[in-house]
């Protein structure tokens, strides 16, 4: 159980979250809506503990992540895996590394910095891009794969660090269509098959309400709206998003995703 109480972040005078209250339990797919700059990243990045709240606290499973640090604090991180907007990957490397990273929190600190990977870290990593039909580019520098293929990689990457939740940042924005599909259907995957919470920034409704069980809205750093997808009316996503309500509300739906695809059968990017 995720729990959020009262969390807040300010940068200056700004507050980016302002006193967000909410509890999630396991196994749920929730997005986070709301125009930009609504503080959906900050309070994702807040939870991961990549941003230090300012006050409020977060728990998980009884533990107080606000007051994690050190060894104890990377183990967090671990566990409530990121994956942002823009990837993240090391470009230079080839694919099976980068996603080899996502077992860095499990190493002895010599292993890291020669990046000696044990052979079962290996198979672990290839067994995850084999799941996402991606296996054959294992060898490929990350900076050579399309948008789409690179975003598998970063979900691999996520999974491998067998997290207790998986915080993604927005994981579709640079995407096209066909590629926000697939990414979206790896993630809905990786939920229901292995049953990790999944928390998901979106700015699209259309997707929001086609992918997740239950929608919080935030409006200037405040949660203003938190129930399932049929309860978000209209006249609630207009005040939600304002001005760009036109943008993420007049488009042609997005599919509702055909049950669950079986693992290791997503398209070819």
């Amino acid at each position: 159980m995720l729990v959020v109480e009262g969390l807040t972040c300010r940068f200056g005078v700004k507050a980016a979250v302002d006193d967000a209250s909410f509890q999630i339990s396991p196994g749920g797919f929730v997005g986070v809506i709301g125009r930009s700059g609504a503080g959906k990243s900050t309070l994702l990045r807040t939870i991961n503990r990549l941003v230090t709240p300012t006050q409020g606290r977060i728990l998980f499973d009884g533990v107080d992540v606000t007051a994690l640090r050190g060894r104890e604090l990377r183990q967090w991180r671990a566990r409530s895996a990121m994956i942002f907007q823009q990837f993240n990957l090391v470009g230079r490397l080839d694919v099976l590394t980068n996603v080899l990273m996502g077992r860095l929190a499990t190493m002895p600190a010599w292993r890291s910095l020669t990046q000696t990977w044990p052979e079962q870290d290996k198979a672990l990593a290839m067994s995850a891009l084999e799941q996402f039909d991606i296996a054959s580019l294992a060898a490929q520098r990350a900076d050579q794969l399309s948008g789409g293929q690179q975003q598998r990689v970063a979900i691999a990457r996520a999974l491998v660090q067998q997290p207790d939740i998986i915080l993604a940042d927005e994981p579709i924005a640079s995407l096209d269509p066909r590629n926000t599909k697939i990414v979206m259907d790896a993630l809905l995957r990786i939920n229901k098959h292995f049953g990790i919470t999944v928390l998901c920034n979106l700015h699209s409704l259309d997707l929001a309400r086609s992918y997740c069980d239950r929608l919080i809205g935030m409006a200037q750093g405040r949660v203003v709206f938190d129930g399932a997808p049929a309860a978000l009316t209209e006249h609630v996503a207009r005040e939600l998003y304002d001005l760009e309500a036109t943008e993420v509300m007049g488009g042609m739906p997005v599919p509702a995703p055909e049950g669950i695809p079986a693992l290791g059968t997503a398209a070819a990017a």
